[in-house]
């Protein structure tokens, strides 16, 4: 039997392995370079730092308070009849910087024996006069000048159906102010069974930002 003789390539085959192994690592060389050189370029745009921060709302009313707790009541009265009046003011001072819409709601209504359904109250709103005197008081005219001419019992207790509808600025400076006259009178027909009775309520103005 004759031995057999490993394949071995000839001198062609092998010069053409030797090319194609050559011209492979040119194109490797030449991707390499071409990615190189591609990111080596660049180009960017930027925005300056943003950055955000909110504003404020504050209130404040000359009631000898500190804007969070309650001064002086402007009513304590008592042994009052059919017919009894009285009048008071106050001022109200926004120091905020947001434009705000400002409305004035009762709060914690407490009545015995029905009293404040015959505790009439008129509210208006206007300039001048403090919370120790309402000289100098003068109210807006016409309507503008009418906030609430009812009871003490009828007075919205919440922001939503609040009263006044005052529209602030928002100010970084001056405070901008209104002021506010309350005059209750005792309805002539309260009935028999409001004797020996009792109506409070508290007053509170509420500021919270507007859009327009």
């Amino acid at each position: 039997m004759h031995a057999r003789h490993a394949h071995r390539p000839t001198g062609r085959a092998r010069s053409r392995a030797s090319l194609a192994a050559v011209l492979l690592g040119l194109v490797l060389s030449a991707l390499l370079i071409w990615q190189t050189s591609y990111s080596a370029y660049s180009a960017t745009t930027s925005n300056a730092t943003d950055s955000w921060s909110t504003g404020n709302l504050a209130l404040t009313d000359d009631d000898g308070g500190d804007g969070v707790a309650s001064g002086t009541a402007m009513f304590s009265a008592t042994n009052l009849r059919p017919g009894s009046s009285g009048t008071h003011c106050i001022t109200v001072s926004s120091t905020g910087s947001l434009p705000a819409l400002v409305r004035l709601y009762g709060t914690d209504p407490v009545t015995v024996n029905g009293l404040s359904s015959y505790v009439d109250l008129v509210i208006s709103q206007g300039t001048g006069g403090s919370f120790g005197s309402c000289t100098g008081y003068s109210a807006f005219a016409g309507a503008a000048g009418v906030v609430y001419d009812g009871t003490v019992a009828g007075l919205p207790t919440g922001y939503g159906a609040g009263l006044s509808n005052w529209s602030t600025n928002g100010t970084t400076g001056t405070p901008e102010t209104r002021s506010y006259q309350f005059t209750y009178t005792i309805n002539a027909n309260a009935p028999t069974s409001t004797m020996n009775g009792a109506a409070s309520i508290g007053l509170t103005w509420e500021a919270q930002p507007r859009t327009a």
